[in-house]
């Protein structure tokens, strides 16, 4: 009968270091995730993502926040979710943030070449 409460021990023990283990491991995606979403954050407006994109910047801040809420309640799973969404948005406004400064630089191209082909035009007459 020793072998047996052996073995019962030896699996009780197993399944206690198995939950932990997927307890902690969750933990550390969670905090990973929120770390990644807070850069991805913070580069979107440093390339002017709340300019060129305030409703996305918002909506990463808001998720950002509510991310870390989760992950101080050690809600992971809850963190984690928000989190990628919070990069999602954060990203969204970046490229947002991005297109609308080419377009600002396109249009100032085009002013130079309609300046540069009227005064060549005068030039001409």
């Amino acid at each position: 009968m020793t072998n047996n409460s052996e073995l019962w021990l030896k699996l009780l023990c197993g399944i206690a270091v198995g939950t932990m283990v997927g307890c902690s491991s969750m933990k550390t995606p969670a905090t990973a995730e929120v770390a990644v979403s807070k850069a991805a954050v913070e580069s979107a407006a440093s390339a002017g993502g709340a300019q060129y994109a305030p409703l996305e910047m918002r909506s990463a801040r808001e998720k950002l926040d509510k991310a870390k809420k989760a992950l101080a309640d050690k809600e992971f799973e809850l963190a984690a979710d928000l989190a990628n969404q919070a990069e999602a948005d954060a990203k969204l406004a970046q490229s947002k943030a991005g297109s609308a400064k080419a377009k600002v630089a396109a249009d100032a191209i085009d002013d130079d070449i309609r300046v540069l082909r009227e005064e060549l035009k005068r030039s001409r007459q």
